[in-house]
């Protein structure tokens, strides 16, 4: 009888071992979604403008590759801060898995990404970093990686002793530290002279004032890096204007200063990758719902755009843009 009443408890805990086996392997199933269910919502800051249709293919074509529904949205203007907070806000209704924003105004959408943190639906910055502590990860530019890259194009053509000047977005713009301060570190430690860093914010006609009132102050200038390529496209027509020659290196890698490259007017841009931003802020998203790690900060990448390789650039551009 003993040996029995054990035969037939061994056996009843066999069977509850294997069935508890069962059940944790079907929670751990329901708990990763089939790339199928999921859906990415990719908020950007416009689609008005080459770059965010360029995010846009990235993050669709990431959705074809990893097998996801992905919907790309934008407002009317990166002005309409309220128009794309309506956005997020339709998409956390709508419960989308989770969301990829570049946040046009960063401070007005943090209450709208606590309100996706409480309806358990991940948040990836894209683009533009916010100071909001819950967000899964910021995917974008490097952009001090990319001053120490103008920094290094600039002295490589001017050598030792070059004199060079910074024009940079607006005074306490951090993304402009950044440009700006990645560039000085490599100048000083290559051993060029930093005549004047002054301010134009972001804009081609102040890029090209500021350039003028430079180009009076000190007329020995050799070369500008202008944290982007408005402020580069203003300085370049100073310059033309003028009748100097002077290397400009701008930043961004927009269609514009590609066109001045191509022309031998701007010298050099350093490109951002929208592409990257828009692909591995879907893959980040992806990553999240289905509760994989995923590397808090996701550089997508500078390079430097020269005469060299404009033409391959253009084209990969209008490929990209369906041109």
């Amino acid at each position: 009888m003993l040996k029995l009443l054990s035969l037939i408890l061994i056996f009843i805990f066999t069977v509850s071992f294997f069935a508890g086996c069962g059940n944790t392997a079907k929670q751990q199933q329901q708990s990763q979604p089939s790339n199928q269910s999921i859906k990415i919502a990719v908020i950007v800051k416009a689609l008005n403008s080459d770059y965010w249709k360029i995010v846009e293919a990235g993050a669709k074509a990431a959705g074809k590759d990893l097998g996801v529904d992905v919907v790309v949205l934008g407002p009317s203007a990166e002005t309409a801060v309220s128009e794309q907070v309506a956005m997020i806000e339709d998409q956390i209704t709508k419960k989308v898995s989770a969301l990829a924003v570049a946040p046009s105004q960063p401070p007005s959408a943090i209450p709208f990404f606590d309100k996706a943190k409480q309806a358990g639906i991940p948040v990836v910055l894209i683009d533009t970093d916010a100071n909001w502590q819950d967000k899964v990860s910021f995917v974008g530019t490097g952009n001090f990686n990319g001053g120490k890259l103008a920094g290094e194009f600039l002295a490589q053509k001017l050598g030792k002793g070059g004199k060079v000047v910074i024009i940079r977005g607006a005074m306490g713009d951090p993304t402009h530290d950044e440009r700006a301060n990645g560039a000085i570190e490599v100048l000083k430690a290559q051993g060029l002279e930093i005549l004047d860093v002054q301010p134009a914010n972001s804009e081609r006609g102040l890029g090209m004032t500021v350039m003028e009132n430079m180009l009076q102050a000190h007329p020995d200038i050799q070369g500008v890096f202008a944290t982007n390529d408005e402020m580069a496209l203003g300085a370049v027509r100073a310059i033309q204007a003028a009748n100097k020659n002077i290397v400009v290196v701008g930043f961004d890698g927009s269609p514009d200063a590609l066109k001045s490259i191509a022309a031998g007017e701007l010298t050099a841009s350093v490109a951002q990758s929208p592409y990257n931003i828009g692909y591995k802020g879907v893959e980040a998203a992806v990553k999240a719902v289905k509760k994989e790690a995923v590397d808090k900060r996701i550089d997508t990448g500078t390079y430097i755009i020269s005469k060299e390789n404009v033409e391959q650039e253009q084209k990969k551009l209008n490929e990209i843009l369906g041109k």
